[in-house]
């Protein structure tokens, strides 16, 4: 049937505000505001609990108590070393290219080969199959990208230890050494907040991959492909670097306001859901006063004025700082290099993407909209110049 065929309906570019299922999952409520894993606020929770529980409630829909609790940090941390073909294979992949979301989505493809994925078509969405599969991947993807910023650094990479809890591990293969209670904690506030965040592009890219019964792997491929665009999850590190190009409060007002009179952008500031204070800077923010260090001192002073210059010059307008504000910040002073802030949102994201795919594994309808065609009307003839076929 063509498309012309069926009842069509015009949504916005972009698909803003256009529901397209229903999820258990959570959700994010712009103009308040406010965005939540399951029925709990995701702020309270990045607050109070540590990943693996965040993890837990997203995938199996309750906050674990100590003994569950502590089965699934021993499930998730018995799954977090690289197979041996994989950990082989790596500094090959490393030797190609510089950049860390590439190597992790080709060695996600090769880890579901090892792991013989099967489909998701094929497999039981009641059974623990897919679930199994889920948490596999979510919990080798910081073993790799750590192993992977060693590698391209001249380092050995540094085999993880299953007794660690999953944050504690990523530092300590990343950095070679175990972060402080400080650090710890702080970076895995930043995680917890991050794990999901409702419809973005790459949730929704691997929900579309999923749609069609691909294996979970494919959907991680895809995910990530979507969230290494500029536009999703790289701009921890460009906030961080506008802070760096201001360098002090004294030359803050004038960048400031040049930006704003020119209509470019200041990283950092503005979010296409958020209409008023994104509650992850907030807490970010938060997070970041913990520290006695200028860079802190100096990202408040940046807020500040962006809000005050902004209002002056742009009166009604209103654009707060993101949670890649403040999370550069928080990064930076916990000892991640710049070059893995967006690959650290991925260790995040990886656990609320494959949630989102065992979600929709089990709906058999495929995700395939439609697309108005505006080009010239068909059918016409062919050119007389059009070679004949041999």
């Amino acid at each position: 049937m063509r498309s012309t065929d069926q009842q069509t309906v015009t949504v916005p570019p972009g698909l803003a505000g256009v529901v397209v299922t229903e999820t258990e999952l959570g959700d994010v409520r712009g103009a308040e505001g406010f965005y939540h894993y399951r029925q709990y606020s995701a702020i309270d929770l990045a607050e109070a609990v540590g990943f693996e529980a965040a993890w837990h409630l997203l995938l199996f829909g309750n906050l674990p108590e100590a003994g569950q609790l502590t089965a699934f940090s021993d499930r998730v941390g018995a799954l977090r070393p690289m197979p041996d073909e994989l950990a082989a294979l790596l500094p090959a992949i490393c030797a190609t290219t510089d950049d860390a979301l590439t190597i992790v989505r080709t060695a996600l493809s090769l880890w579901g080969g090892i792991r013989r994925l099967r489909p998701l078509f094929d497999a039981d969405p009641d059974s623990d199959e897919i679930v199994e599969s889920a948490l596999a991947a979510a919990a080798v993807t910081p073993t790799i990208l750590a192993a992977a910023h060693r590698i391209r650094h001249g380092a050995e990479p540094i085999e993880a230890d299953p007794t660690l809890g999953h944050v504690d591990d990523y530092l300590r293969m990343l950095t070679g050494a175990r972060p402080n209670p400080h650090d710890l904690r702080a970076v895995e506030q930043y995680l917890v907040s991050t794990m999901d965040h409702g419809f973005n592009a790459s949730t929704f890219t691997a929900r579309v991959i999923a749609s069609t019964g691909a294996d979970l792997a494919a959907c991680l491929v895809g995910a990530i492909g979507s969230f290494s665009g500029p536009k999703h999850g790289g701009a921890p590190s460009r906030a961080l670097e506008a802070l760096d190009e201001i360098g002090s409060l004294d030359h803050a007002e004038a960048y400031v306001r040049d930006k704003i009179e020119r209509g470019d952008r200041v990283m950092g500031f503005g979010h296409a859901v958020y209409r008023t204070k994104d509650p992850r800077s907030e807490m970010l923010r938060r997070t970041a006063l913990g520290y006695d260090d200028p860079l802190v001192d100096l990202a408040v002073g940046v807020e500040a004025i962006f809000e005050r210059t902004l209002a002056e010059l742009k009166p009604g307008r209103e654009l707060f700082a993101n949670v890649e504000y403040y999370a550069g910040v928080v990064m930076k002073l916990a000892g991640i290099d710049p070059s893995m802030f967006t690959p650290t949102f991925c260790v995040a994201r990886v656990a609320g993407w494959t949630a989102n795919i065992v979600e929709q594994s089990h709906d058999a309808k495929m995700i395939r909209p439609s697309a108005r065609y505006v080009g010239p009307p068909p059918p016409q003839p062919l050119p007389v110049h059009a070679a004949p076929r041999a």
